[in-house]
């Protein structure tokens, strides 16, 4: 499971435009964002004093947009999305994305002072790879987080999140699989829409 604090120090290097994303390569992305969204959060007091209205545009626009979404639903569901309706599948995505709106939202609002230093990229074949990071603290041991992005729409972005090992996609699926044995897909969407009434 993800703690909100390590969700946050991903989420600082994921927070671009996709119009930057278009122009850059993957490792280019992650490096000149990891300063750009540092450089956003300390200049913004709404987000600093914790408004939840000011944060939630935020991750809406700048951050939600980086991720290649519809593959991110199809991967966390992994052989459960086919079988899936349509209305299904589009109340799941709505209810995920309000998931993640949520988590990242908290997570945002937990900003210290932390550092991001983009490791160097190794060649890599394909149309995924992944951008290596360090994320240091004054208060404790640097943290790994990995990237994987894909570019199979046409530009780089974001498909999971690894920290310290932990995949999200992996830590996810985990959690809605059991679900859905335990209460089926309905089950499963109803669960969602709970959490995100009770927040």
């Amino acid at each position: 499971m993800f703690s909100l604090k390590k969700w946050f120090l991903a989420l600082m290097v994921v927070f671009f435009s996709g119009a930057a994303i278009a122009e850059l390569s993957p490792d280019e992305v992650v490096k000149k964002t990891a300063d750009d969204v540092i450089s956003a959060i300390k200049s913004d007091k709404d987000i600093q004093a914790g408004n939840k209205k000011a944060i939630y545009a935020l991750v809406e626009s700048k951050i939600l947009p980086s991720f290649d979404f519809n593959k991110i639903c199809r991967l966390v569901m992994g052989k459960n999305w086919r079988k899936m309706s349509a209305e299904q599948k589009e109340e799941f995505s709505s209810g995920f994305k309000m998931l993640l709106l949520r988590t990242y939202a908290v997570a945002l609002s937990k900003y210290t002072d932390q550092k991001i230093t983009v490791l160097p990229m190794k060649k890599q074949k394909g149309s995924i790879v992944t951008v290596k990071t360090e994320i240091t603290q004054a208060s404790s041991q640097p943290i790994n987080v990995d990237y994987a992005l894909s570019n199979s729409t046409g530009k780089w972005l974001v498909i999971d999140l690894i920290i310290e090992g932990v995949s999200m996609i992996t830590n996810y699926r985990g959690q809605f699989g059991t679900s859905v044995r335990t209460n089926g897909i309905d089950g499963l969407l109803k669960e969602l829409k709970n959490k995100n009434n009770a927040a």
